[in-house]
């Protein structure tokens, strides 16, 4: 092996994915209360997390990143074994725990002086991270040497883009996306907002009266960006971000995979992530969307 990936939680890659990959997942921390911190993805799992949200309503959950030992403990394991590290972190625009893997970083070298390990700012969040770390083991699984990797993965970074919507606006007014009176007025009215990831931050792509109307506008949204782009599906990865209800998720894959019918001999697959408590907090319990990300060159 020629290195280890190592991420944090807000990638969103399921336990399983991860431990098939070989991934250590560095975990966020989730509270309903402020005093009682979670381990996202090891004391709560992201479907509870999401039914406390929907059964905990006017309650909002906060958000705590890795600590530096979390990091150094993980660092730790692989740099007694002289193992090379790649670490991919969260957006730095989003949290400090690329500043948290830093310092561990700087922690370790103090007793393993020889230890080599990289931190790599994602740029991105929730999914395209985990995309991201997906495209980390498939470099590391060509026998690409760590530096060429990083440098392979700095190059599609820019690439990613989600666009999504999400069932309510509490969230966003609690974050402070947008203002108290907005909020009231959009649920009064059934307004739900199309948000964007572009260029390392969450935009607002306009609002949609109804849910189903946001969902197909998401859709036309994804299809807006390829086609004014000109992307070539075959150089990338689609993936479809799921909330806590499944039953409406699956439909609307369905009408996903209808609308880029006569795409479909350029797309793979189309991946599934849940989306976590990262992101999940300003969001709400059900943020649905699309996201694309440019494969590396091997």
């Amino acid at each position: 092996m020629k290195f280890q990936v190592i991420s944090d939680s807000s990638c969103d890659l399921p336990k399983e994915r991860a431990q098939e990959l070989g991934v250590d997942i560095v975990p966020f921390y989730v509270s309903f209360d402020e005093n009682n911190y979670m381990r996202e993805g090891v004391d709560v799992s992201v479907e509870d997390f999401y039914q406390q949200m929907a059964d905990k309503e006017g309650i909002f959950p906060k958000t705590s990143m890795p600590s530096v030992q979390d990091y150094a403990d993980v660092f730790e394991k692989y740099a007694k074994d002289g193992v090379p590290m790649l670490c991919i972190c969260l957006n730095a625009a989003f949290s400090g725990s690329i500043q948290s893997a830093m310092n561990a970083k700087n922690q370790i070298l103090e007793d393993y002086p020889e230890a080599q390990i990289s931190v790599l700012d994602s740029e991105m969040p929730t999914l395209l991270e985990g995309m991201l770390v997906e495209e980390a083991c498939r470099l590391r699984g060509a026998d690409v040497s760590l530096e060429d990797a990083v440098k392979k993965l700095e190059e599609i970074r820019a690439t990613g883009r989600i666009f999504f919507t999400t069932k309510d606006l509490d969230y966003l007014q609690h974050g402070g996306r947008i203002g108290k009176a907005t909020a009231a007025i959009g649920n009064v009215l059934k307004i739900k907002p199309l948000i964007e990831f572009v260029n390392r931050e969450l935009v607002s792509a306009g609002v949609s009266r109804g849910r189903k109307k946001s969902l197909q506008a998401v859709i036309e949204k994804a299809r807006a960006y390829i086609e004014a782009d000109h992307i070539d599906l075959n150089e990338y990865r689609i993936a479809l971000a799921c909330g806590l209800d499944k039953e409406e998720f699956a439909k609307f894959q369905e009408q996903v995979k209808s609308a880029f019918k006569d795409k479909e001999s350029q797309i793979r697959r189309f991946e599934v992530f849940h989306v976590g408590a990262t992101i999940g907090v300003h969001t709400g319990p059900y943020p649905t969307g699309i996201a694309l990300l440019k494969r590396c060159r091997i």
